[in-house]
């Protein structure tokens, strides 16, 4: 997902192309993950633009929006793999785009933008994955970080430095007891950090990203605050330029999980290892990052020095990580309200598998099933009746039980037998007494 310094760099490419321009063209094709469920359109966005003066590009986080010449003026949220394609013009921040990849408009477009007069630019807006959000926000240009979901986003590390201060950092991680990462991923708290630039700055703060925010120290509270302005300005400065980045830096080594050959280490030496965080994979230093105080159940792998790396999780730890799992899109649910929870396949089936199990034992053998007796109608023709619904059936005997005729016989035979004893028994005396 692009990050704060993904997000400035798209930033930086506005300023140079599109502000200061006219939209001439604008054509968008309706997505209704992109735009209908912020409550736009494609049509709707190409009304609202169109003729219009681009007049400035800004930012909050991961957040980016034009200012245009009236309202309402367009904001955008890339999601997982949204981006912004200028023709003619490198804009990826580390995968230089392809030959193949090179046609116009580009693949999974949802919006072209083009200028108006001789030094004509182009512009796109793709989402392959379908998790971007865009806005149309119908404020003056200066109410934008006062509306939503601006407002209910916390303040930008560049950009608001005055509010992000120590003081207000200490206050934030004491009120919260939840594992520090979280708490930095959490827009609500502070705009623009993601999953890589969560662990660098960790990284460089030399703490646990499991570690409960209030258990953390003076001093590793003061550390934080520095390392959260440090990775963050310097991936704005460098507008997340990978081949740029300090060498040190875990972004240039953490993406060999997996392969046999890569060896996983720092240049100094240190392993870099993997564990699971609230649902997100983190890269950690263990040898750097040690656990100072209370910390989260939900990890999966191995933290310390050791080779363990296949550590099964307890099962308290996997709850617990399905409880705190979250996304980390900043987009709210549409309608507010909790989904309802869906019945398991599993147990549907099973339902299912009871219900057909259930009405065969039901039914009597094939043999002694009621046939359906013909009806004759007053004009001599004849038709069945339903089997299942008019057909009379005998009842189900239950094992062991006799029908009614049978019964009668059984009793008859005893009377039989009884009375066939009786006189044998008679006559048993009788032959007795006389000798």
């Amino acid at each position: 997902m692009p990050e704060i310094g993904e997000v400035a760099r798209i930033v930086h490419y506005l300023h140079k192309h599109l502000v200061g321009k006219t939209l001439a063209v604008v054509k968008a094709q309706h997505d209704e993950n992109v735009f209908g469920k912020v409550g736009t359109s494609a049509a709707e966005f190409e009304k609202a633009l169109t003729g219009k003066e681009v007049v400035d590009a800004r930012q909050q986080g991961k957040y980016f929006w034009l200012v245009m010449s009236s309202p309402p003026h367009p904001l955008f949220h890339f999601g997982m793999a949204g981006w912004w394609k200028i023709r003619n013009e490198q804009t990826a921040y580390y995968k230089p785009t392809k030959p193949e990849e090179a046609s116009w408009p580009p693949k999974y477009w949802k919006f072209t933008l083009e200028t108006a007069g001789p030094s004509k630019s182009e512009h796109a807006f793709i989402d392959s994955r379908r998790f971007a959000r865009i806005r149309l926000i119908d404020c003056a240009a200066e109410e934008m970080r006062n509306t939503s979901p601006l407002k209910e986003n916390g303040p930008d590390p560049v950009i608001d430095k005055d509010i992000l201060t120590e003081e207000w950092l200490v206050r934030k991680l004491q009120s919260k007891h939840v594992p520090v990462k979280a708490l930095l991923l959490d827009q609500a708290n502070i705009s623009g950090i993601g999953n890589w630039v969560g662990d660098e700055l960790l990284l460089d703060a030399k703490i646990h990203p499991e570690q409960y925010s209030n258990t953390l120290t003076p001093a590793q509270m003061k550390q934080l605050h520095k390392s959260i302005h440090y990775v963050c300005s310097t991936a704005v400065e460098l507008r997340a330029e990978s081949e740029r980045f300090p060498e040190t830096w875990l972004f240039k080594h953490r993406w060999g999980k997996g392969k046999k050959d890569d060896p996983q280490r720092l240049p100094n030496g240190e392993k870099i290892k993997f564990v699971t965080v609230g649902g997100r994979t983190s890269a950690i230093v263990p040898s750097v990052q040690k656990k100072t105080g209370e910390v989260a159940a939900d990890v999966n792998g191995s933290a310390e020095e050791d080779d363990d790396d296949n550590e099964e999780a307890p099962k308290k730890a996997k709850k617990a990580a399905k409880k705190n799992k979250k996304e980390d899109d900043d987009e709210p649910e549409a309608d507010g309200k909790p989904a309802k929870p869906a019945k398991s396949k599993k147990r549907a089936v099973k339902d299912e598998e009871l219900e057909t199990t259930t009405s065969l034992e039901e039914q009597p053998p094939p043999s002694k099933r009621a046939k359906a007796k013909p009806k004759t109608e007053p004009n001599g023709t004849s038709e069945k009746y339903d089997a299942d619904t008019k057909a009379s059936k005998p009842p189900k005997k239950k094992q062991g039980q006799k029908s009614g005729k049978e019964s009668r016989q059984a009793e008859e035979l005893k009377k039989q037998m009884t009375e066939a004893n009786s006189g044998r028994r008679r006559s048993e005396r009788v032959s007795y007494a006389g000798m």
